[in-house]
């Protein structure tokens, strides 16, 4: 009898130590997704297309915005405009960073039309680690 006496405390011991292993393994995973729950955006989500829609809705308003405060301390209309599509590229750069979205404006080319009419012609660059998006945005401003 002390042979199987041996081969059940071997099993009893085996069965113990691979529920200790499912146990840590599922509590390593409940770790994992509680510390992803900060993450600003999910990589399997949507998040190229919706940063695109975004920056495509909000940019006009804001290049507008920041031209305008140029152009009413004095500097031409092309060069307000030229400084706020700078300095709006910059922002949405570190927004790209934060997030995990890089977005990017390419080709940029700013026309002046007179009578204060500025035309912003770029491409959108948007991506992730699974996604790429490019698409032309174009826009106008009256300084």
């Amino acid at each position: 009898m002390r042979p199987s006496q041996k081969d059940d405390k071997a099993k009893m011991l085996l069965a113990t130590g691979v529920d200790l292993i499912m146990s840590l393994l599922s509590m390593a995973i409940f770790s994992i997704k509680l510390a992803g729950m900060s993450v600003p955006h999910d990589v399997a989500s949507d998040a190229v297309i919706q940063s695109s829609q975004d920056v495509e809705s909000v940019l006009p308003g804001l290049v507008e915005a920041r031209a305008e405060v140029w152009y009413e301390n004095g500097v031409s209309a092309l060069e307000s405009v030229t400084q706020a599509m700078d300095s709006s590229h910059e922002d949405l750069l570190h927004h790209g960073e934060i997030s995990g979205i890089e977005v990017k404006l390419i080709n940029v080319s700013i026309t002046d039309l007179g009578s204060n009419q500025i035309q912003i012609n770029a491409e959108l660059g948007v991506s992730d680690s699974d996604a790429m998006l490019m698409k032309p945005i174009q826009f106008m401003i009256e300084l």
